[in-house]
């Protein structure tokens, strides 16, 4: 449904907004958000808040030297409504002479696939989309609407399901996309109206007499965040606090604060305590660090792992450090105990050899990998003899290291995947394939000199693929073992 904005005759409206592209520069500047020369994808959904936030960058752009487009998904939840939404999103990038980017998905599908809420499945999906936009070069960055609202439901969502400093952190005005080939300031999300609340925005709009579209969705009590949202935060407002909506975006503000200091501390202090190869923690200086490192700690080694340790597996791991018990349970298969002055993490049903495993692949060659369930094999491709073969699937001979092994990926693996700009943590592959627990683990890539050449499920890396069809190649086949 669209929301016409009403002019009001009599009032003159330069002044208020100003104000308001003002308040959003300044926040843009504070948190070096944008730069001169960034390539800026506005994501509209044709909502209020993010057509103001369209608004306002088209008037700030050239004070700021931004080039703009506008980015849009279809999440194909309302049916007619949804295209309806696309239409009004392209008619406004066409008036305001902006490139318009645009995808669908189908998230109830994907939602019911990967049992997510729709919520989270839209996100996942919304979120995707950005991140290829960046990876492919084609934007710096991406401006998503959220508000200082958005902020202050999030941050009350997290305290009443559980969170520390880092849930109350809430969102971060930028969300980096790491890419190798931008060490200093890679491509990233960001949110430049955080500190503007929603009213402000709508005014705004009614003042320039911009209309927009109204997600019916957005009223409806089933989400959690639309309970907030509507019930919650106004009973607050009126019986607790009128300013709650900024009490809790300052805490935010506070919590984000905290949790960079945190991280920088525990960085530093990680490589003394923590040994990553062993999976082991030491605990010779322990009881002389305070509480809150402490608990810093044990989390900071968790996530090394690929673990995400709720509060309850972090204390029953202080406890197992002071002797009060011999071993924990965590999440995902794994344990963790103590031995003598040390913590060992364990995959809890693994025989230790298969914790992590190493075996060398000859080329040509075969080698059996019992963790892995199958035998990889190393073929020689001659020259002129690839027919049949998949080019995406084949090494090239002399780019290939003279040692190959076949092992589990680890903590850090990097790997490039055919079809895509740059390389890619293993971890983040992986969760795109939502694989968990000893599986995830266990999963097999085969590396060169340090370097992962080939990985389960993604085929070779683009860097070493052979692209002369006159060269021989080698081609990496795994033969499942027979089910017994």
């Amino acid at each position: 449904m669209e929301r016409r904005a009403v002019i009001p005759v009599t009032r003159m409206y330069h002044y208020p907004v100003q104000s308001l592209a003002q308040r959003v520069l300044t926040y843009i500047r504070k948190h070096t958000l944008l730069k001169a020369g960034d390539r800026v994808g506005v994501a509209v959904s044709g909502g209020a808040d993010s057509v103001a936030l369209l608004r306002l960058l088209l008037e700030l752009r050239s004070e700021i030297g931004i080039v703009l487009s506008v980015v849009h998904f279809n999440h194909q939840l309302r049916g007619k409504e949804s295209d309806k939404d696309e239409e009004f999103v392209a008619q406004l990038a066409c008036q305001s002479r902006l490139e318009l980017r645009c995808d669908r998905g189908d998230v109830a599908g994907f939602a019911a696939a990967k049992h997510l809420s729709l919520e989270a499945a839209a996100r996942k999906m919304r979120y995707e989309f950005f991140r290829r936009l960046l990876l492919q070069a084609a934007l710096d960055r991406i401006a998503t609407a959220h508000t200082l609202d958005d902020q202050a439901e999030t941050v009350l969502l997290r305290v009443t399901r559980g969170a520390g400093s880092r849930g109350l952190a809430g969102i971060y005005p930028q969300l980096p996309v790491s890419l190798p080939a931008k060490p200093d300031r890679p491509p990233a999300i960001v949110r430049p109206l955080l500190s503007v609340q929603r009213r402000d925005l709508e005014a705004y709009l009614s003042e320039i007499g911009q209309a927009w579209r109204e997600d019916a969705s957005n009223r409806d009590l089933r989400h959690a965040r639309n309970r907030v949202r509507h019930g919650i935060l106004p009973r607050l407002e009126k019986n607790l606090n009128p300013r709650v909506r900024e009490s809790l975006a300052e805490t935010a503000e506070i919590a984000r604060a905290e949790e960079d200091y945190w991280q920088r501390e525990v960085s530093r202090a990680l490589p003394e305590l923590w040994n990553a190869e062993r999976r082991v923690l030491k605990l010779s200086h322990w009881a002389n660090l305070p509480l809150a490192f402490r608990r810093r700690i044990v989390r900071a080694a968790a996530e090394s792992l690929d673990l995400r340790l709720e509060f309850r597996h972090v204390e029953e791991i202080l406890a197992l450090a002071c002797g009060e018990s011999s071993s924990a349970m965590l999440p995902e298969d794994w344990a963790v105990s103590r031995h003598k002055n040390e913590l060992r993490f364990t995959a809890a049903g693994l025989q230790p050899a298969t914790a992590g495993y190493e075996y060398r692949l000859p080329v040509p060659g075969a080698v059996d990998v019992p963790e892995a369930q199958a035998r990889f094999e190393a073929v020689l491709v001659p020259r002129n003899a690839t027919q049949g073969y998949n080019p995406e699937q084949l090494l090239d001979r002399v780019l290939l290291g003279s040692e190959v092994i076949v092992r589990n990926w680890r903590a850090g693996d990097r790997f490039w995947p055919p079809h895509r700009k740059s390389t890619q943590k293993i971890k983040e592959l992986l969760q795109e394939r939502n694989l968990i627990g000893s599986e995830r683990k266990r999963w097999p890539v085969v590396a060169s000199e340090g370097e992962l050449v080939w990985v389960r499920g993604f085929g070779v890396s683009s860097k070493l693929r052979t692209r002369d069809k006159t060269a021989t190649a080698v081609a990496i086949r795994e033969i499942p073992f027979p089910v017994p």
